[in-house]
């Protein structure tokens, strides 16, 4: 009787055994959760097409001489091996900006969760007016316009006209055709600009902490706020940590826009030109397609690189 139980329980254990390694393969998980793939479908197939198949092109005609006009040329490391030992303008791009990604990517990013914190104190519509205040420049279209007018060369722009009346200044200066003026207005518009969808994700963040934590820690010995911000609010909002770092590492990385706008392309002496603008150079203007895929395959270096970094980062907040 005893020996009949022990192999009755090794069958069921077997058996058990054998289901549990059914449930745990991926065509059983399909099956089973069918209706949420169904619905990610779409989403899916459109982020394949649009951004893996292309992000796997680009870094394919990087390894080729392609103009648009003729088949596409294998010509191996050429690409790269002049992007980094002969084409000068691209290393004076990669250096700006590296400038520009490690100035304005975490200045932009803590003053994000800064302002944030102190609009999450507020409530009803003062928040809502405070949160649409610092989020209005990163969507306002002709914010560029107020800029030019604020650096206009003349003695009529704004800056120009305070300094003079002020009598720091005896003739107007030509702002944004000065080299040495160039970079460090462009990171000052840069950072005004940066208050997007970073900051409505820690507002949105913010709100979503359970109260209950609070008080759960100050009976741990939590005693002021910078040790709630640290031990209790920053571990709770972790994806929304997450996903401003990447918006912010994107938006540092990708900066051409304030360049072009405010220094032109090419900028003089190239003191504006970032990688972004170089590639819109190669691709737009000369379409050079492989060479430009190469500087592309760079910067999606530069930026998966980044983000690594910062996840390792995040995983130590409330240590």
């Amino acid at each position: 009787m005893a020996e009949n139980g022990t192999v009755s329980e090794v069958k069921v254990s077997q058996e058990a055994l054998d289901i549990a390694k059914k449930q745990a393969t991926l065509s059983y998980r399909i099956k089973r959760n069918k209706a949420c793939y169904f619905m990610l479908a779409p989403y899916f197939i459109m982020f394949f097409f649009f951004t893996v198949v292309p992000v796997l092109m680009s870094v394919a005609f990087s390894f080729t001489y392609y103009n648009m006009l003729e088949w596409p040329e294998f010509i191996g490391w050429k690409n790269y091996i002049k992007l980094f030992l002969e084409d000068d303008i691209f290393m004076k791009a990669l250096k700006n900006t590296l400038i520009l990604a490690v100035v304005t990517g975490p200045v932009s990013y803590f003053l994000c969760l800064l302002f944030a914190w102190i609009i999450n104190e507020f409530k009803g519509w003062l928040r809502a007016f405070l949160t649409l205040i610092f989020y209005a420049p990163s969507i306002c279209g002709n914010a560029y316009i107020v800029w030019t007018l604020i650096l206009s060369g003349d003695r009529y722009g704004y800056l120009n006209g305070f300094l003079m009346d002020w009598g720091i200044l005896d003739e107007a200066i030509v702002w944004m055709k000065t080299e040495q003026y160039v970079l460090p207005f462009l990171i000052v518009v840069q950072l005004w600009l940066s208050l997007g969808t970073g900051f409505l994700a820690f507002i949105a963040g913010l709100q979503t902490v359970d109260k209950s934590l609070y008080e759960a820690a100050a009976l741990d010995g939590v005693k002021n706020r910078w040790q709630e911000l640290w031990y209790v609010t920053l571990p709770a909002m972790k994806p929304q940590l997450m996903f401003g770092a990447v918006m912010q590492i994107t938006q540092a990385f990708a900066i051409a826009d304030v360049s072009i706008q405010l220094a032109g392309n090419p900028s003089v002496n190239y003191a504006g030109t970032t990688v972004v603008t170089h590639l819109l150079d190669y691709g737009t203007v000369r379409f050079e397609m492989g060479y430009a895929s190469a500087i592309a395959t760079v910067l999606f270096l530069l930026m998966v690189g980044s983000n690594l970094l910062i996840q390792r980062l995040l995983r130590r907040v409330g240590e």
